[in-house]
């Protein structure tokens, strides 16, 4: 007999870190786990912002706290996985959402700054999936790891965009997703990504600014930008058991960017 979707979706008794957290997309994430039940773990670098974060979560009343620690730095992330162990006892699902870019020219690009983008959106997802799965995971032979892609790694630049190093860490993050599914699918872990196309946050808002949001949406077939509930949905699939038979696997939020110009 099939189960019903709302027990499949439900994450009761689930617990979850979440790389950056602390706002944007990463914090839709976790507002998405949190009210679907999974008691939450959130790190960034600011303490001041997870903060903030955690009240807007525990007033919606989901179980948030938080761990202020750099997502590059290993030593950081031993440290955030080891106290989330402590606090929540096992970590079912893990969100590798902590990311940067850099705008440059590639003629001019700082290696500093390339080595920058890559240690945290690429080098950091390793780390903690490494540490995750070997403080929880795979002894429990159980595990959901949601990386944070972007529709930047599924295709080249354009002359708006002069992120190079960016989009090439995520680029990296949609094959690390699938070679790692393909490894750990024996101890029961699913590994995917989620690829956002444009939503207004931090990140995205000097090439809004440059550009125009009503020049970006209408790039996109749907003719908008991702606003705060397009990636619960997605989030929540790969988290939850409705997704138990999921892995490897990118998706685009992206509003149909990806669908007409490749990727």
């Amino acid at each position: 007999m099939s189960t019903p979707i709302a027990k499949l979706m439900d994450l009761s008794g689930q617990t979850a870190v979440v790389t950056g957290g602390s706002r944007g997309l990463g914090l839709q994430i976790a507002e998405s786990l949190g009210e679907a039940g999974a008691k939450l773990v959130l790190s960034s670098r600011k303490a001041g912002d997870l903060e903030e974060a955690a009240a807007i979560l525990k007033a919606k009343g989901i179980d948030a706290s938080w761990i202020a620690a750099d997502a590059s730095q290993p030593e950081d992330a031993k440290r955030v996985v080891a106290e989330a162990m402590q606090r929540l006892g096992r970590i079912d699902i893990l969100v590798n959402n902590a990311g940067a870019t850099w705008g440059a020219p590639a003629e001019d690009h700082p290696l500093e700054a390339w080595d920058k983008v890559m240690n945290l959106n690429i080098r950091s997802l390793f780390v903690f999936s490494q540490l995750v799965a070997q403080a929880s995971m795979i002894p429990r032979r159980h595990g959901r790891i949601i990386n944070v892609a972007s529709i930047a790694g599924l295709a080249g630049n354009t002359h708006e965009m002069k992120t190079i190093a960016y989009n090439t860490s995520k680029g990296a993050v949609v094959n690390f997703t699938r070679a790692l599914a393909g490894e750990w699918g024996e101890y029961g872990i699913t590994v995917n990504a989620i690829a956002p196309g444009f939503f207004p946050s931090r990140m995205t808002k000097g090439l809004l600014a440059a550009v125009g949001e009503e020049n970006m949406a209408a790039k996109a077939p749907l003719r908008r930008l991702g606003d705060d509930d397009d990636l619960k949905g997605a989030a929540l699939l790969f988290a939850s058991a409705a997704g138990k038979h999921i892995t490897g696997q990118i998706l685009a939020v992206d509003g149909g960017v990806s669908a007409i110009h490749g990727g």
